[in-house]
């Protein structure tokens, strides 16, 4: 049991760095000793210490003995901006280290737990593993795939319209969500929407929350044709220089090229087309949907149709969560 109270709080450090690792995990780290916590510390930043030496700097005390939880494996690489974790906890003369997750980097990938046990650290690790796992589902994601992490949001309302046939959709969810559509984009690199979205809606693409000073997103046009207004918001704003138009690319070539870009994480904000395009070619990771409860009897749909010919080739959301945001409700999950 104290394993898995010391590792939800690693893990609540962690996610206080939300939005502000990247390339980077997030890590939170919980130094134990004689059943006392002696000191915590997370990586704040890309440069900046990594979690189990912030902790480290923070103790007051010898960590010689001590226990130290992680909710990923320590790094042993040296091609970083920053020291191989493992080296130190070793030096430090930590005897124990527990885990959440082994690094998905092929630079580390088992080998910061083997260079810990064979300097005779305990090791445990898979403590709340699913947990760590869905925290950096972004860092996990790139790992593996070499391609952004692929956010759809959709906003419609219970009979599945995102506008009135004439294009009128201001507003179709209320002020809470659209608040919180505000801090999903907080945590996403980039934005993107289609074309048409730009022609009927201009966009701004913005974070637009109070004291929000973290950075603004990358905005990213996906076109058929590169038709686009000059004058719109995206092209003509203060922020222009942060727009990408992508033209004629397949989604793979799209997805490749922004992640070469640096690009980690990509929120998919409209329209229908391109959302179901991203749905077709099974390039969505997680979705965000907001409901309002109210009826259009007809519209615009939220997506269109993706060629389902039996029931059972449904797309279905895994490990749901319902969130009720004044009168509206989001439902988010994985694909």
């Amino acid at each position: 049991m104290p394993h898995l109270v010391y590792m939800a709080r690693a893990l609540a450090l962690a996610r206080q760095a939300e939005g502000r690792t990247w390339p980077n995990p997030m890590v939170g780290c919980v130094i134990v000793k004689d059943g006392r916590v002696i000191a915590e510390g997370l990586h704040q930043k890309p440069g900046q210490a990594h979690a189990e030496l912030d902790a480290i700097l923070n103790a007051n005390e010898s960590v010689r003995g001590a226990t130290l939880y992680v909710n990923l494996e320590p790094c042993c690489h040296l091609d970083k901006r920053t020291p191989p974790c493992a080296q130190r906890l070793i030096a430090e003369g930590v005897q124990r280290v527990v885990i959440a997750n082994q690094d998905p980097n092929p630079r580390v990938s088992g080998r910061g737990i083997d260079m810990l046990r064979a300097a005779g650290i305990e090791v445990i690790t898979g403590v709340m593993a699913d947990d760590g796992e869905q925290l950096n589902e972004v860092f996990f994601h790139n790992q593996r795939s070499s391609l952004p992490f692929v956010h759809l949001k959709l906003a419609s309302s219970l009979d599945g319209q995102i506008a009135m046939p004439d294009g009128q959709s201001r507003w179709i969810t209320g002020p809470e969500a659209r608040a919180h559509a505000h801090h999903l984009r907080a945590t996403h690199m980039a934005i993107a929407v289609g074309a048409g979205t730009v022609r009927a809606d201009n966009p701004q693409l913005t974070v637009r929350l109070p004291d929000y000073e973290g950075p603004q997103p990358v905005r990213v046009v996906f076109s058929r044709s590169g038709a686009i207004p000059p004058d719109c918001r995206l092209l003509s704003d203060a922020d222009a220089a942060r727009t990408r138009v992508i033209v004629g690319e397949t989604l793979d070539e799209a997805l490749t090229a922004l992640y070469a870009a640096g690009i980690c994480n990509l929120l998919i904000e409209g329209g229908a087309r391109l959302a179901t395009a991203f749905l077709q070619a099974e390039r969505v990771q997680r979705v965000s949907h907001y409901l309002n409860p109210s009826y259009l009897g007809t519209g615009l749909p939220a997506i269109g149709d993706y060629g389902l010919n039996d029931l059972h080739q449904r797309i279905t959301l895994k490990h749901v969560k319902y969130t009720v945001l004044g009168d509206d409700i989001v439902v988010t999950g994985r694909l």
